[in-house]
């Protein structure tokens, strides 16, 4: 999913009725799987060559990259029907399991009332594609919405106050066809079953999982109408981030590598484009496809206290005698405090995987890795916050590789010829995290309770930063002007097309 998108025809340009008879099309550069690149030294596959400059937008695309021109409707608060007409495949099933920090979002409710109320469990005729919005390695991203009864759709179509209110949805389709062809089905696999796993505010939800014709399987997700962290970026001054709304898409995104390594997840793919901004403004980490599944053991250890007691290094006029006891009661009374740790120390790969540009240095060299590559990614990504490029960049994947083994860190010089102590304090954190030696690398023993306890993230409430307030929050598309999605939207091909008032059959490939 880290592939480019690759330049295809709308499905405005394809007017199959089924999804069997449209050819899901691979886009970008081939990866190599885990068994086949444990001996291999070729370059890391890549989004795109790094040897496109930092300030070029389309630099990178991922399959879970979904189009920020398009935004979920403004009223929630109903589910939407499903059609009880629709015929569905045997093999179809639904995600059922709970999602406790979904219980208020309508969406997922929308979902669980259509799986319940419903003969069978969801399948491909409960669903409506809109467009493709995306492509990648090993599928395709559309933009789809639950099919409403007829009744419900006549409501939509006159636009009465009783209609259905028009839940979006990000729908990857894999063929697996496609897919064996590229042996990676146990990749395709193994996305599928980190995607069940998962239940945290930083990560997708998985709202649906079915079968569809005889070769395709399709995974229902949260659809992210703010784009990803590159694109955004682009739109800052300088592009580049302010350091308190860099710190704050950190923070999330750190939150996030922390639940995945509780899971035994190794992530390996840390990137902006892989962080996508939700309706809310707040973050969800994607694509799955390189991870590498492990084991942890969280446990809590014992917070190291390096500070020194003040009261033993002080002068005083009086003997010391008369206050040993008093100091001495002091420390025992202080609590001892306690971390939560959890890091699949464990974890081992071969895999010469990732994006040029955020590979480790034990990557870049042939060697085997650990979860300590997530950490080195993560410093990448906050120096690209910051600064508006990647720290080791060079004018191809093999100076970019050459560099990230053996160039020594450098950063821009500050405007004003200083910098004050935020900007210390951020420089410090990623020349921890991007340590070339991955036992020295900070955060490559007890995780992310050593990221956290760095200054640059001092006075930060991370159990609260889910209701805090995002630094941009994504505002209405003039792509739906109305309630009501019982029209297609128009395609990006022909802008000046009108819009049919009927449901569009190029869109229906369900």
């Amino acid at each position: 999913m880290v592939a480019a998108v690759r330049a295809a025809p709308t499905l405005a340009e394809k007017p199959p009725t089924e999804l069997a008879t449209m050819e899901v099309v691979p886009a970008g550069e081939e990866r190599l799987s885990d068994a086949e690149t444990a001996s291999s030294t070729a370059a890391p596959n890549s989004s795109l060559s790094s040897a496109s400059s930092a300030g070029s937008l389309p630099r990178c695309s991922s399959l879970s990259r979904l189009s920020f021109d398009c935004s979920p409707s403004a009223a929630l608060v109903a589910a939407a029907a499903c059609s009880p007409q629709a015929t569905r495949p045997a093999p179809a099933r639904a995600s059922s399991s709970s999602r406790p920090h979904r219980s208020g979002d309508a969406a997922w409710a929308a979902i669980r009332a259509a799986s319940t109320s419903a003969a069978a469990p969801l399948g491909p005729r409960d669903f409506k594609l809109l467009r493709r919005v995306g492509g990648g390695d090993i599928g395709t991203v559309y933009l789809c919405r639950l099919r409403f009864s007829s009744a419900a759709a006549a409501a939509a179509s006159a636009g009465r106050a009783d209609s259905p209110p028009c839940h979006l949805y990000a729908m990857k389709v894999v063929d697996r066809r496609v897919v064996a062809r590229k042996k990676k089905l146990e990749r395709a696999a193994a996305e599928k079953r980190i995607l069940r796993a998962l239940d945290h505010p930083f990560l997708p939800t998985l709202f649906a999982d079915f079968d569809a014709a005889p070769h395709f399987s399709c995974v229902v997700m949260e659809f992210c109408p703010g784009g990803d962290l590159h694109s955004l970026r682009h739109r800052m001054p300088s592009r580049r981030f302010p350091l308190p709304s860099a710190r704050f898409y950190a923070a999330e995104v750190l939150l996030a590598l922390e639940y995945l390594h509780m899971m035994g997840i190794v992530y390996r793919d840390l990137k902006p484009e892989n962080v996508l901004i939700r309706a809310d403004g707040h973050i969800m980490l994607t694509d799955f496809d390189l991870s590498l599944e492990s084991t942890s053991s969280p446990s809590l250890e014992a917070a190291t206290d390096d500070s020194n007691d003040d009261a033993s290094t002080s002068v005083s006029c009086f003997p010391d005698h008369l206050f040993r006891l008093k100091r001495r009661r002091r420390r025992t009374a202080k609590p001892q405090t306690t971390t939560f740790v959890a890091e699949p120390v464990d974890a081992r790969s071969c895999s010469f995987v990732g994006t040029h540009e955020y590979v480790a240095p034990e990557v870049a060299r042939g060697g085997p890795h650990g979860a300590a590559v997530d950490w080195w990614a993560y410093g990448v990504f906050l120096y690209e916050l910051l600064h508006g490029r990647t720290p080791f960049a060079g004018a191809d994947n093999e100076s970019t590789l050459r560099n990230i083994a053996r160039r020594p860190l450098a950063f821009p010089n500050s405007s004003g010829g200083s910098c004050g102590p935020a900007d210390a304090a951020a420089r410090d954190l990623i020349a921890r995290l991007l340590a070339k030696d991955p036992n020295e690398r900070l955060g490559s023993r007890r995780g992310a309770a050593d990221v956290k306890a760095h200054p640059f993230f001092k006075g930060l409430n991370f159990a609260l930063l889910r209701s805090s307030r995002p630094p941009v929050v994504p505002g209405s598309s003039p792509l739906h002007r109305s309630q009501s999605c019982h029209a297609a939207p128009v395609s990006t091909t022909a802008p000046h097309k009108k819009t049919k008032p009927t449901p569009d059959a190029r869109f229906d490939l369900f």
